[in-house]
């Protein structure tokens, strides 16, 4: 996968992120966790932007860990989003969930990979 495939799924990502967010009840723990989840979910997106313009191998490695811990949160969420049922789109929350644990696949390969490159 080149990068710019990759960053399309990180934009694909986070715009489905905010399509199940927007369908929330309006209420205390609907508006908690939409919040949370877009600001989560639409990180590594943006973080992954700055990765690319990272001023050294280290800053890279800083870049890419930020947009994985954004996706582990974002996985989480999705999760206690599950659970609670804050989402009647079942499918998209289960092919959305799938998405973000290959995404975090890729971030720890590449992490791992440039890790190793800067030895």
């Amino acid at each position: 996968m080149n990068k710019q495939e990759l960053e399309d799924r990180l934009i694909d990502f986070a715009a489905a992120i905010i399509i199940i967010a927007s369908k929330f009840e309006k209420n205390y723990a609907g508006n908690h966790l939409a919040g949370q989840i877009i600001r989560s979910g639409t990180s590594p997106a943006l973080n992954y932007g700055e990765a690319q313009s990272a001023e050294s191998i280290k800053d890279f490695i800083h870049k890419m860990g930020i947009c994985l811990k954004e996706l582990r949160e974002s996985f989480v969420c999705l999760k206690i989003i599950e659970k609670t049922s804050l989402s009647n789109d079942l499918e998209r929350l289960i092919e959305t969930k799938k998405e973000v644990n290959e995404l975090i696949s890729i971030f720890v390969a590449s992490i791992k990979t440039a890790k190793s490159n800067l030895k």
